[in-house]
């Protein structure tokens, strides 16, 4: 077997279990993985239209609009003017960051829990390795 036909296959085996365990710590906060990558993207990055988080989370524009209004529903994003009408804008509210702050403990605790044995130095060459595949993807 060649290796990146390994590379990918282990991929696939980790991120599965990944995200159904994640699933699992984000519904103690009543949230979903998609709701949980749009409160950090608006955390780490401010306001931004539903394009630019469309974009970055390279998922089509009507699943980020029908995750917002979920967010919305709960009080955690509210729409802020645009440059012009037709630009929907996003912030965090205040309790939307409250529960960022909230869950983002949770998280921490999940992520250093399955990173257990792997070193820093590790770490960061996997986050090159994977920032490098993601840039031949969406060359």
């Amino acid at each position: 077997m060649k290796t990146f036909h390994k590379f990918f296959h282990q991929f696939i085996m980790l991120y599965r279990p990944f995200e159904n365990r994640l699933n699992l710590e984000l519904g103690k906060h009543d949230l979903y993985r998609a709701q949980w990558s749009i409160l950090y993207y608006l955390f780490n990055n401010g306001s931004a239209t539903h394009v630019e988080i469309s974009n970055y989370l390279s998922v089509e524009k009507p699943t980020v609009t029908r995750t917002i209004t979920r967010l919305e529903q709960q009080g955690y994003v509210e729409h802020i003017p645009g440059k012009d009408r037709r630009e929907k804008r996003m912030q965090l509210t205040e309790l939307g960051k409250a529960k960022y702050l909230e869950v983002r403990v949770t998280v921490d605790q999940y992520e250093e829990e399955i990173l257990k044995g792997i070193s820093v130095e590790e770490q960061q060459e996997v986050i090159r390795i994977m920032n490098d595949i993601r840039k031949n993807i969406l060359k």
